[in-house]
């Protein structure tokens, strides 16, 4: 695989923040709530942002 610019890399980081702050948001949410349809909406797309959070961070081992 070819290696990264500085400029994908930089859009990757960005990225990265961004999912990293989206899952702390919603998990702080769904602590936050007590209605149970909401709190597991927020879990489940917080678990979707982390695992688009882990295949950003996949692109930058390789």
């Amino acid at each position: 695989m070819a290696s990264l610019s500085s400029i994908e890399l930089h859009a990757i980081e960005d990225q990265l923040n961004s999912e990293e702050i989206v899952v702390k948001k919603l998990k702080n949410y769904a602590t936050m709530t007590q209605d149970p349809q909401i709190k597991s909406t927020c879990e489940q797309i917080a678990a979707q942002h982390k695992k688009h959070f882990d295949t950003l961070m996949g692109h930058l081992s390789c």
